[in-house]
């Protein structure tokens, strides 16, 4: 079947077979692709971060298996670091869990800008499972080499690359746990932020202004909103200047392409 005969078109398939571009001979090729690419400093970053995560568990006093199983069934280190802190101080469950819960909001705008991405054909009950493996890493990652990915391939890529990702979480935090004491606790908590970091270089490379916009405006308006309140200033950071990079995107960039009206 052709493009032209398809219900639906994916624009990237358009690109890549206008160009002949060809990047996976099957989804086996592609699967082993994404591994490979996160053998690098992807998964380098991530597991220093849960050496950070597992360290800090053991000096606050958890068990290695609490701490390791969040690695494990959350993998979502800001959320592990959130419910660290309110186990630590007591906190009540539904507290913990309502708080967990506003941390990792930020993977449904994560979900629906790259799940859609993928072919149609992929699109069923079996991404219940895959969006265990959404990540920060593999999302920037993705969103960037989709590009240059045939929609059909896509997720076999992500897999392979979220996969990878996942699974030495847990090494990572245990490593950490037991090296917990022999490292100072500033290098620690470097750790810990090292995989936010790698996040945003990384996505500072998906070719698109209004994330470069929102990452700018981030910068400036951060440190403000931390003076007024330290406790929501990141939320209230990310939502004003998420929303003020769509709107400029949306009012000067897009009419300035002729691409609204």
């Amino acid at each position: 079947m052709s493009l032209a005969d398809k219900p639906y078109i994916d624009p990237s398939e358009i690109a890549l077979e206008g160009s002949g571009v060809q990047r996976f001979k099957d989804s086996s090729h592609a699967f082993w692709s994404g591994i490979r690419d996160a053998a690098g400093a992807p998964a380098m970053v991530l597991f220093a971060g849960m050496v950070g995560f597992g360290a800090m568990g053991k000096t606050n006093g958890m068990d290695v298996w609490f701490t390791s199983a969040t690695s494990f069934l959350m993998f979502a280190l800001p959320g592990q670091v959130v419910l660290l802190e309110m186990a630590i101080t007591g906190s009540s469950v539904l507290a913990i869990a309502l708080a967990v819960t506003l941390t990792s909001t930020r993977f449904i705008t994560m979900t629906v800008t790259l799940f859609p991405q993928f072919h149609e054909k992929d699109r069923n009950h079996g991404l219940y499972a895959s969006v265990h493996l959404l990540a920060m890493t593999a999302w920037a990652i993705s969103m960037r080499e989709f590009q240059t990915i045939e929609a059909k391939h896509r997720l076999s890529y992500f897999i392979g690359l979220g996969l990878l990702c996942w699974l030495i979480s847990v090494p990572g935090t245990i490593l950490g746990y037991y090296l917990a004491g022999m490292v100072p606790p500033a290098i620690t908590l470097g750790l810990v932020f090292i995989n936010p970091l790698f996040f945003l270089l990384t996505f500072t490379e998906v070719k698109v202004w209004i994330n470069r916009i929102a990452i700018g405006l981030g910068f400036v308006l951060g440190p403000f909103f931390f003076i007024l309140d330290r406790d929501t200033s990141l939320l209230t950071t990310g939502l004003v200047a998420g929303t003020a990079a769509y709107l400029f995107d949306r009012k000067v960039l897009r009419k300035k392409a002729g691409v609204i009206g």
